[in-house]
């Protein structure tokens, strides 16, 4: 998907949500463990709820690969539901790699041609040579970790250089020499508020992926201040708060109210 498709379809539906499909085999409602693919099940009927009132879904690997081969087969079920059902939708596999340049190429492929996904996080810690690969696929995009919401991105994002200059900064400053606000985003957590302000007088146009709204209490009213743009410039992950909303047979018909409240909050901070 291009920058240009993406702002349509935000604009178009009025909202810049992205759904986080972390399902837990072990939080999913019980009826569906009776299923052939509970995980596949579960991500199904979500996604089929919740669809008008986002754009963008973002699996985490971890939570399918944590069940080995079956989860790896629930993962590409329900990527290659998406593309056949919602083929408008942003497709993010929030994986966080990054390694040399060789297994970089590999991990790219995997996601960008074998599982055709639309974006990939990754970790920019080993440098240039370990994100460029990813950069090589037109239409896909680098998702680049820059400042998180969790406790310990105190211990290295935040230190800074004799110049004064922080972390994060560095990385989004020397990451712009890669690649560009039409193949490239960044990864800052809905909890760093104000500090969205510092971001986008370093990235003014990249867009921002943004998790931490909801269950870890990241608002969307300040992310919206200081981070917005006059092309949205974010798009703002909520998992927990939707997917495990409710745990009987209703738990499909409650993630779609949940969504819809965070949809039409959105509709209200957009630009005219």
């Amino acid at each position: 998907m291009t920058r240009k498709e993406l702002i349509n379809q935000i604009f178009t539906k009025k909202t810049f949500l992205c759904v986080g499909l972390d399902t837990d085999i072990k939080k999913i409602p019980e009826h569906l463990l009776q299923e052939e693919d509970p995980i596949f099940a579960f991500n199904q009927a979500i996604i089929d709820a919740t669809a008008p009132y986002c754009v963008a879904y973002k699996p985490n690997l971890a939570f399918y690969e944590s069940m080995g081969v079956k989860g790896w087969i629930s993962f590409e079920k329900t990527i290659s539901y998406l593309n056949e059902n919602y083929p408008d939708h942003f497709i993010i596999a929030d994986a966080k790699r990054g390694d040399i340049g060789n297994t970089s190429a590999m991990y790219a492929r995997t996601f960008f041609e074998e599982i055709n996904l639309d974006a990939l996080t990754v970790a920019p810690y080993m440098g240039e040579d370990s994100v460029t690969p990813f950069l090589q696929y037109p239409g896909k995009w680098v998702i680049l970790l820059a400042l998180t919401s969790n406790k310990g991105s105190h211990d290295f994002q935040l230190t800074t250089d004799q110049n004064g200059e922080r972390l994060f900064e560095k990385v989004l400053k020397k990451s712009q020499e890669w690649g560009n606000a039409d193949n490239m985003m960044y990864v800052v957590g809905a909890t760093q508020g104000q500090m969205f302000e510092d971001i986008r007088k370093v990235a003014p146009d990249h867009f921002l992926l943004v998790p931490g709204i909801g269950a870890q209490g990241g608002s969307l009213e300040e992310v919206c201040k200081y981070g917005m743009t006059k092309d949205c410039g974010l798009i703002v992950n909520s998992s927990r708060a939707i997917i495990y909303a409710d745990k009987t047979e209703r738990f499909a018909e409650v993630a779609a109210e949940e969504a819809k409240k965070v949809a039409v909050q959105m509709s209200k901070l957009l630009p005219l």
